[in-house]
């Protein structure tokens, strides 16, 4: 990866004003590095008093707990589904959500401290549901190593069940620590790659890892144990949907040994939909009165496309990894209802 040489120690970093963002009790110390990829970012310092996220119960995700120990994510992706979580701390689900990032200096202590309550009974933890946990700061603050560590030392050193979903070939750094926790209790992982298209790729994710890096990813962690599956989300017609796109993908995430495939059709919530329909008229303005019929309805597009999208995936997916094919449920049919699908909540 084109950062991993990179260490904090080495940074030269400049401390600037505090600020308080809301749901913080503390003021948080504003940082910026010199490095090249972040000269026009800035990361909030945060102490957080929780880390541990309750998933709702009326939510149809295979977990109930999950963590994110940053906001914000600097990967950029144009369709980013947690855009519209960075206007609760006063920042833009634009610009600000890919330049200012939050980031949460306390969560590995913290962790280890909600996982030591006698309340907690080791249920599944999702790691990356919000943002990306592997994205180029974690290179900076090193703050999965220790979430790692608590995982592994929770309920007396028997550890507690957790996965990952992520953009970034980062993760390898912490395979060690991930290998300890498959021989104590459950762990899988998922690498997201929506296209191996050069083209679609530098367009809609422009910050991200190469996605044949991920592929490779996928590949070392199944060699070492850890169940590793492909989400290929979100599917984006006239982008990363044609068949000379996706069936390089497929056979090369089958080849990596993807313990499961998921295809998930684009999701536009919120703020997200005007951040990706101003890129649509910028970068694709071709396809703009495509994508203003099929979301006319609102978040999502329509069944039958939803359908033809998932399908793509699935008849490979049934063939290959192992036979497991993560497929997703209907979205809601009326235009207020929550989404309820456990993978089309998150894109």
């Amino acid at each position: 990866m084109r950062w991993s040489n990179l260490t904090r120690d080495a940074d030269r970093s400049e401390i600037g004003q505090q600020r308080r963002l809301p749901g913080y009790r503390e003021e948080a110390v504003v940082r910026r590095f010199e490095a090249p990829e972040a000269l026009d970012m800035r990361f909030y310092e945060v102490r957080a008093r929780s880390v541990l996220n309750r998933v709702p119960e009326r939510s149809r995700m295979p977990f109930r707990w999950t963590l994110n120990p940053y906001r914000g994510c600097s990967h950029a992706c144009v369709y980013c589904f947690a855009r519209p979580t960075h206007t609760y701390l006063g920042f833009d689900a634009g610009r600000d959500f890919e330049r200012e990032i939050v980031v949460k200096v306390n969560a590995p202590e913290v962790l280890r401290a909600e996982l030591a309550r006698p309340s907690w009974r080791g249920e599944h933890v999702a790691l990356g549901t919000n943002t990306d946990p592997y994205q180029w700061v974690e290179g900076r603050y090193r703050l999965m190593q220790g979430i790692w560590e608590a995982l592994r030392d929770a309920a007396g050193g028997a550890g507690n069940p957790c996965s990952v979903l992520t953009k970034s070939p980062l993760l390898l750094r912490d395979l060690g620590l991930m290998c300890e926790i498959a021989q104590r209790t459950t762990i899988s992982a998922s690498l997201s790659i929506p296209t191996l298209d050069e083209r679609a790729w530098r367009a809609t994710e422009p910050h991200t890892p190469h996605p044949r890096a991920r592929l490779e990813a996928v590949a070392e962690l199944n060699r070492a144990g850890i169940p590793t599956g492909v989400l290929i989300a979100p599917l984006m017609p006239g982008i990363n949907d044609a068949p000379h796109q996706l069936e390089p993908l497929l056979q090369g995430a089958i080849d990596a040994g993807a313990q499961s495939l998921g295809g998930v059709a684009l999701h536009l919530r919120g703020e997200v939909r005007g951040v990706f329909m101003q890129w649509l008229q910028t970068r694709r303005p071709e396809l703009v009165e495509r994508y203003e019929e099929l979301y006319r309805g609102g978040a999502y597009a329509p069944r039958e496309e939803r359908e033809r999208l998932a399908g793509l995936v699935r008849r490979r997916g049934a063939g290959g990894a192992g036979g497991r094919w993560r497929g997703l449920p209907p979205a809601p049919s009326g235009p207020s209802s929550e989404p309820r699908a456990s993978q089309e909540r998150l894109f």
